[in-house]
């Protein structure tokens, strides 16, 4: 992935850091969203809606919690005490169709990916992306 806006610039580690948690996982999810929806356009043929259905799996909150366990292991400590401040952050919104364990997982997941993707590091987001998409899959095909 490659910067898309050239017309932003990216934050510096410690702008990203000090973001409020929520604020990075709003970021993430559109960057994790869009991930997901550009894959499946390039592996599928198929109509819109039939996209849309294939990327809810991927995206709902038990998706990315399952993700998340691909990638849990490779987080430096940056990225795990961004992890752990999402996860932990009390929010009033409520899980829609999701335990609150995986809502608050999938939280975590993306505010890691906002945060890697503020920095403007996509490389590393790559590798995060590519190993959230495996970790979904196979998670689908274990069940």
């Amino acid at each position: 992935m490659e910067k898309m806006f050239t017309n932003l610039k990216n934050l510096s580690t410690t702008e990203a850091k000090n973001l409020n948690p929520q604020v990075l996982a709003f970021v993430g999810d559109s960057v994790y969203t869009l991930y997901v929806r550009t894959m499946l356009c390039e592996k599928f043929d198929v109509k819109s809606g039939q996209l849309h259905t294939l990327a809810n799996e991927f995206v709902k909150a038990q998706g990315q919690s399952d993700a998340l366990e691909s990638v849990l292991n490779i987080l430096d400590d940056n990225e795990l005490a961004i992890y752990k401040r999402a996860r932990n952050y009390h929010t009033h919104s409520v899980a829609k169709n999701a335990s609150v364990i995986d809502y608050k997982r999938a939280t975590g997941l993306e505010a890691v990916i906002g945060y890697i993707y503020l920095i403007g590091d996509y490389n590393r987001l790559n590798q995060i992306l590519d190993l959230c998409i495996k970790g979904v899959n196979d998670e689908s095909r274990r069940s």
